[in-house]
This record gives C-alpha cells, structure tokens and sequence, in this order.
C-alpha cells in the first residue's frame, strides 16, 4: 500500500511537470496554482480509495468526483451547496465557460490572459490527465504508457505556439515522465528484496548498478538529442535559433516584447449589453493612401443566435499565395480602385486577428502563419498573435451605386450563401411582421434592404446610448426593436438579423472607424473607435456595408450613396464616392446639436467582453474555502486534544473517587479515604496508559504492542528519558497499567494526570522542531487511528461482500438444476 500510494504521488507530480509547456501559451502563472489544486484533490482522492481497497473503476469514480469538487470550488457559478457540491446550475455555467473558451481561442494568440475560459479548460485538461496518469501508472501498473496523456498536454503549445516550443518545458515534462519510470521499477526491484552485483555483493536498493547508470545515461542522451536535433537539422524549426540569434524584437512582431496591456475583442453582436469604457488605448496606427477610407476590418459573426451574432472558425490559406481578385466577381455598376495601406498594431491589442481593409489583394511582412479567408474576408492565424505586428497591404475598395445594387438579381435557392447567411432562430412573430411590413410592395433585394435600414432613424425612434433597456418580452431581439435604444452592437445585429428574416444573405462584420484622430494620411485608432456594422450580400457586388448605427454617436462614422445617413437634415446626394458623415455643429442630427447634447458618444466595443454581466464578488468564496481547509486541516488536532482532556479527566479522579469523610460535621476533622472503586481505578490505568502510547507515536518514540507494560516503561526509561520526574511518572504509569491488568487490586491514590504531563514534556523537550509541530497540527495517534480504522471496515467491507457473493452463487440456477440433476 505504502509503495503504491508513493508511486501515486509521484504520478501527479510527473502530470504537472508534463504540463510545464503550457507556460508557453500563459501571460500569468495562475493556471498552474489551479492545476496543482485539481492534481492534488485527484491524487488524494486515489490515494483514499485504495487505502480503502476500492475497485479500479471505483478509484476511477472517486478521481472523476474529486476533480469535478476541485473545478467547482475554482470557478463558482454562485450556485453550489457548500462552495463546492455542484448543481445543475454549476454544470451549465461550466457548458459556457467551455464555449467561451472557443471564443476566446479565436480572439487571443499566445500569450493569453487569464481569463476564466481558458483556465477552465486548461485545468480541466490537466485534471484529466492526472486521472489517466494514475490509472495507467498505479492501477494498470503500466507507467510507460501514460506517456501518451502527457504527450497530449504537450500538444496543445506545440499546435498553436509561433514557430516552436520552447526547449525547457520540453526538459521538464521529460524528467517527470522519466521520474514516473524510475519509481515504478525500483519498486518492482524492491518486491524482491535487495539487489546483488554481478560479482555476488548485495547493494542497497538506491546504490547505482551498472545496468542503472547506463539507463539513466540513455535517458539524459534521449532528452538532449529531442531538444538539439531540431536546432541542427535546417528546416524543422526555427523558434529556438531565432530567439537565440535576435534582439528584442524585429519589426515583425517576433520579439518577446513587454510593456503594455493586452486587449481582445469579442466577437459577439449581442442584442443586449452595456458599454463601459473607463481607459482609453491606442491600438491600431494606419497610413492608407485613400482620402476617405471605409472601415478597417477584422472579423465577421455570421452564425446567428437568440441573443445575438457569433463568430465561426474561419480557414483559408497564406496571405502571400494568390488573394482573390475582387474584379472577377465585379458587375456592372461597380467601381473598384486600389490603394495601398500600412498597418502597425500596438502591444496593447493581442488576437489572432489581423485588421485589414476589406478585400486585400496583396501583403507584406507577413509569415506564412497568416492566412487568408476568402469567404470571410478576414485575416487569421492560429500560431501568432497580432501584437506589436507592422505589415503592409494592397486592397480593392469597391463602391455602389443604387441602380447597379437594384439590378443585381435574386440569389438561386441553393446558393451556399444564400442557404448559410439567411438561417435564423426559431421565427420570432415580431419581427416577421415587422419585417413583412417593411418591405411590403418592393421588388428588389436592394430596395428591401433599404427599407430595413432605414427603419433604424430617429424619425422612427431609434436613438444612441451605451446600454440597452431591458423588456417584458423575454426576447432581446423584440426588447430592442420596442425599446429602440442601444449602441452599434445591437444596431449591426438587429439590422442583420431583419435582413436575413427578408430571405437576404447578412452578417455582422467588426472594425475601426475613422476616429478623430488624423495625421495626414496616418490614423491613429483606440478601443473608442471600435464598432460593428452589417454586411448584405449582392449578387456581383459581393459583401455591401450598411452602418445603421446613428451617425451621431460614432466619431468617424461614414456614409455612402448606397447607405446614406438616415437622420441628416436635408437629403444627402453624394457623389458615387463614399464620403463622410455631416459635422457641421449647426445641423440639427449633429452630435453637437442641441437637439443631441444629452445624447451619448460612440466609446467603441469595450475590449474583454461586450456584454458585460454584474457578477458576486469572488473573494467570499475563496475566504469560505480557506476556512474550510483550515478547518479540515484542524480536524486531527481538535481529535487529539479532545481525546487528551477526556483521558486526563478520567485520570485525574484515580486518587478520589468514591472517596467518604468521616467526622466531616466536627470542627477541625481530618478527612480520611475509607474506599476507591475498583472497576473506576483500573479504567482510570488504562486511560491513562493508552495516552501514554499515543503520545509516544506523535513524538516518533517506538512502540512494541508485544511488550508488558512495565518492559515499556523501563525501555522509555533506558532509551529516551533523562529526566528524574519524567523518569518516575513513566515508571508509574507502567505499574498501574501492570497493576490494572493482572492484579486483583489495581493501583489507587496515585495522581496519574501530573505524571503524564511530566513525561509528555520530557518528550517534546528533546524532540526536533518538526516533530513537535506535526505532534500539534498533524498528531501521526490520530492519523494512524483513523488509517487503522478505515483498514478494518475495508476489511469487513470485503469479508461481507465475499459472503454475499457466496450466497448468491449457492442460489445460482444453474447450479441449482445441476444439484437438482443429480438427485
């Protein structure tokens, strides 16, 4: 039991070592606190259950259930019982902490934050590797095979890490798996007793052979070739030779680089949500050779939920093979000019997204990394982030007039785009009748499309603010459409959605206004300048932007002739060029208008979340579970001073009890013992004496329950005290005990308590600090009581289970018809 319970420690240990590559993909260190609470929590609940000789799939179970507690307790949802007994509550907080974690891959290249997603998942995946690790290494007894889930934590870095992982983790996940097989063979070795050399000598069990030494070798030999030959073969890496061979940083974005604060995104179009923007940081700085560029662009949500728009995975290929070229697709009416830009991204926004404007043809200083999603129209990589990224590009920008938009024809039913980009939830009566409305008596996609996005004006109610309201209706869509307040989220996603309920291909595309920020041709753009609008698909013009978000509200805002602003004063005719927005202070739409002082400005989508929630506050859980590990943790203390005052008070009555005084009304009369309970004193000894042992197992003193009392006393006397006080009570406590047990008339009137604090002093006087303290918080009595304990009800457990099994098997029918055979 004992070997199994080490080599049960040493797997867990070897799990987290083999999870040191994940420090590649953390900013912080938390992930690994909270792996090692979920590893500890499993490898105490399999050392438990095979202390109490539980099946395999019973330890299986056990570990399930200890990590399923641990993640509970590390990520409340607000619902458990006790802080850590989970609810259904808990298990679909946990289903969304898991798909915010697909969101949040999508956002963040390496490093990411900690942010509760990620955590969840790495510390689930840790946890599950620790159950595996210990089945395979302890139950099965099959250590080298539970390679194979540390090899999975190993993946992970090296699937989503730039270039290559870095070669310590590497080393450190090695040496634990290489520690795991060690263990496990000298405790094969030592089933057999001691070890002899070759030449007949027996060795000590940890004395190193020759065959030893040379596995050991081959170990480190294997270790070092895995980290160099990757440096010396050209081609298979490079991450470790550049960070060697460069500086800080290369203007590539490959440095280590510090500084700053990393931000994302959320790619979610929520129907409801408030925005606070407390700081505001630069993220983006670009130099376009436009006058009057559109958005820049980075991502799209095209798959629509209750609640709002969600970003898909995209897929492509490189950015620097062949883009698509806008002009193929290009129908009458559409004017397409290309411009170059140059885009450098701040070390304060970290995703795996790169901003570009829409329809790039060609890129500069970009690795192959970056890829290129035609369909989506977005830039990507799942091994880099764009922090600290310069890069240059050329794009198309292609502008529309109404005509050429009115004559594109109707998408065939069986169009890819058509069939995707016009899926809805469940049909919503509200805005199928609004919609109905709208675009009652028009015959073009383009001209019900402007129906929709006209409908969002303030001639129909519609306003800007940074929050929403909420509603009766249990439907954000129908509590925006009613309510008609929100920011540029709710906007792209109602307008989105209206559109797509028209039979119309639409999604929500994400970006940077124009800000107010211009230096020349340069733009510097801030998490206040980010924003959301919708996109339409036509037939020969592609993807058309539409920003139905009031114009007033969103420095930069622009406007086109396909999409003019809807709260303008006076019909606005552009030319086919796009165009800004009218600032003139004295326009009554204006932001600074009076009819729009009391109205809120545009402060972009808040990085981190959009949709914001207002959450308990996390530090009474973690307070609640302190005290209860404290208190767990005093449990065995409390057991044995408990224990202790109860001996002692039985103890101390061995000289007074049953004691009658005679003469007692005379003035100065002496009292007098005339008797002591027989049955009361001998309990009295033998309380005394089950102390006495047990306070030698907390100090490490030895004890042989084959020796007579007084041979015990003697050899404490002859071996471990000095003291003449502590020497006397020792020998005291031996002959009550001696007496109690095999006298007719056990000792009386003797003070038994002040001998056994006389002893227990001797003992902790020359005992180790260590000793002392583990004899205080951790008494090794109680601990071996308890093990004792839990050993015996293991046993019956498994003698009446055998029983049961037998008398089960005596009335098994087939060996009742061959009894019955042979009769």
């Amino acid at each position: 039991m004992i070997n199994s319970r080490n080599i049960g420690v040493v797997a867990a240990a070897a799990t987290l070592l083999a999870a040191a590559p994940l420090s590649a993909i953390f900013q912080g260190w938390t992930w690994l606190i909270e792996s090692i609470i979920a590893v500890a929590v499993v490898s105490g609940v399999a050392a438990l259950t095979r202390l109490a000789r539980a099946p395999l799939w019973g330890q299986v179970l056990g570990m399930l259930a200890g990590l399923m507690l641990a993640l509970t307790w590390l990520f409340p949802s607000g619902e458990e019982l006790l802080a850590v007994l989970p609810t259904p509550g808990t298990f679909a907080y946990f289903g969304d902490l898991l798909a915010g974690s697909m969101q949040d891959m999508r956002s963040y290249g390496v490093e990411v934050p900690d942010t509760d997603p990620l955590l969840f998942i790495a510390v689930l995946g840790v946890g599950a590797v620790a159950v595996l690790v210990d089945v395979l290494a302890v139950g099965l007894r099959r250590p080298a095979l539970a390679g194979l889930p540390m090899l999975a934590i190993y993946s992970v870095p090296v699937a989503v890490y730039v270039d290559s992982v870095p070669a310590v983790p590497f080393v450190v996940g090695a040496a634990g798996y290489l520690w795991l097989l060690v263990t496990d063979n000298v405790d094969r070795v030592r089933r057999f007793g001691r070890r002899f050399t070759g030449d007949g000598r027996d060795v000590d069990v940890w004395e190193a052979s020759p065959l030893a030494s040379a596995g050991r070798r081959l170990a480190a030999v294997g270790v070092a070739l895995a980290v160099v030959l990757p440096l010396a073969v050209p081609g298979m890496t490079g991450g470790l030779l550049d960070s060697l061979s460069r500086g800080p940083g290369n203007g590539t974005g490959n440095g280590s680089g510090s500084g700053g604060t990393s931000g994302r995104i959320d790619l979610f179009a929520s129907l409801a949500g408030q925005l606070n923007q407390s700081q505001v940081a630069d993220l983006v700085k670009v130099k376009t050779s436009e006058k009057d560029p559109f958005y820049l662009r980075y991502a799209v949500a095209d798959e629509l939920r209750p609640s709002g728009f969600q970003a898909r995975n995209p897929s492509g290929r490189s950015v620097n093979r062949d883009l698509p070229n806008p002009a193929d697709r290009a129908g009458p009416g559409v004017q397409q000019t290309t411009y170059q830009a140059t885009v450098e991204v701040t070390k304060s926004l970290s995703m795996s997204l790169m901003p570009v404007y829409a329809e790039p043809t060609r890129t500069d200083d970009l690795s192959d990394n970056w890829l290129y999603d035609a369909t989506q129209q977005v830039v990507f990589s799942n091994r880099e982030n764009s922090r600290g990224r310069k890069y240059s590009f050329d794009y198309v920008r292609s502008t529309f007039t109404p005509a050429a938009l009115r004559a594109a024809r109707p998408l065939p039913a069986e169009h890819p785009v058509l069939r995707q980009m016009t899926a809805t939830p469940a049909p919503v009566p509200e805005v199928e009748e609004l919609v109905k409305g709208l675009i009652q008596g028009k015959q073009t996609d383009y001209d019900r499309v402007l129906a929709i996005y006209q409908h969002f004006s303030a001639d129909n109610g519609f306003s800007y603010r940074l929050s929403t309201e909420s509603g009766s209706s249990g439907q954000d869509i129908v509590n925006f459409l009613t309510n008609k307040v929100g920011y540029c989220q709710q906007y792209a996603a109602a307008m989105a959605w209206l559109v797509r309920a028209a039979g119309i291909p639409a999604r929500v595309a994400f970006g940077f206004t124009n800000g107010s920020k211009r230096d020349g041709d340069t733009f510097t753009l801030t998490n206040l300048n980010l924003h959301a609008w919708t996109e339409v698909y036509f037939d020969g013009a592609g993807w058309v932007p539409f920003d139905a978000t009031p114009a007033y509200g969103v420095p930069g805002s622009t406007r086109s002739a396909w999409a003019p602003d809807t709260d303008a004063p006076e019909p606005y005719d552009p030319s086919p060029g796009a165009t800004n927005a009218p600032t003139d202070p004295n326009a009554s739409a204006g932001p600074l208008s009076p009819d729009n002082a009391d109205r809120d400005t545009d402060q972009g989508l808040a990085l981190g979340g959009t949709t914001p929630s207002e959450q308990l506050p996390v530090w009474p859980w973690w307070a609640a579970g302190l005290v209860a590990l404290l208190v767990l943790l005093a449990v065995p203390a409390l057991r044995r001073v408990a224990l202790r005052r109860r001996r002692g008070d039985r103890a101390v009555s061995a000289a007074m009890a049953s004691a009658r005084v005679d003469g007692a009304s005379e003035p100065g009369a002496r009292p007098v013992v005339v008797g002591v309970d027989a049955n009361r004193a001998r309990a009295d000894a033998h309380a005394a004496w089950a102390e006495l042992l047990d306070t030698l197992v907390d100090f490490r003193v030895s004890v042989d329950p084959t020796e007579t009392p007084r041979a015990t006393a003697d050899r404490l006397v002859r071996e471990t005290l000095d003291d003449g006080a502590a020497i006397e009570s020792a020998r005291l406590l031996g002959r009550a005990e001696e007496r109690a047990r095999y006298a007719r008339d056990p000792l009386t009137g003797e003070p038994l308590s002040p001998a056994l604090r006389a002893v227990r002093g001797a003992l902790a006087t020359r005992a180790d600090r260590r000793t002392r303290l583990l004899a205080a918080v951790l008494p090794p009595s109680v601990l071996l009581r308890w093990r004792t304990t839990m050993a015996d009800r293991s046993g019956r457990m498994v003698a009446l289970t055998g029983r049961a099994r037998y008398r089960l098997l005596r009335w098994n029918p087939r060996r009742l018809l061959a009894d019955r055979a042979t009769r």
